[in-house]
Parts: C-alpha cells; structure tokens; sequence
C-alpha cells in the first residue's frame, strides 16, 4: 500500500529494477541530466513492487512520481524530457 508521501515524494521518484530496459533507459536519462531523483529498487526494497502498483494500477515498470502528484508508468525518453523541463528538474 503507497503512503501519501509515495504520491507526492519531496523530490521525483523512480520505481524499477535492473532487469528492466525501460527502467534503465529512464535511469540513464534522469542520471545524463544530473537529476536528483531516489530510486527504488524492486528487487531490494521489500514493499517497492506493492507501492509501485499502488500509485500506478498497474504492474508496469518504471513508474516515475513527480512532486506534484503526477506520475508516469513506463515513459518514453520524449515524454520524460518533457516532464522534467515542465516541472523544472533540480540538479545535482
């Protein structure tokens, strides 16, 4: 189950694992923008899958959460790129 605080983190939120292409893809690009983001890795964290579907509804992986409440399941690099200049992405 998330807590309200996985629905509107203090700064974004990547939910994914390893083994994921499309997770790594979306590492790739918030790491090449030197986004400051945390990173919840399923396959460590315990309850990571569980909270991951609880803000999404679905079993897709990455899901990225934004402060503002708003998150994305399995985003393209386009769609990312654009989330991140809309909300302004903090750097490292």
């Amino acid at each position: 189950m998330s807590s309200p605080s996985d629905l509107t983190p203090a700064r974004i939120t990547m939910y994914g694992a390893d083994w994921c292409i499309d997770c790594r893809r979306s590492k790739a690009l918030l790491d090449r923008r030197g986004v400051e983001y945390d990173y919840v890795d399923l396959l460590v964290v315990e309850d990571g899958a569980d909270r991951a579907k609880a803000i999404s509804g679905r079993t897709n992986i990455p899901v990225v959460v934004f402060p503002d409440g708003t998150h994305f399941t399995e985003p393209s690099d386009a769609e990312l790129g654009a989330k991140l200049d809309e909300v302004g992405a903090l750097t490292a």
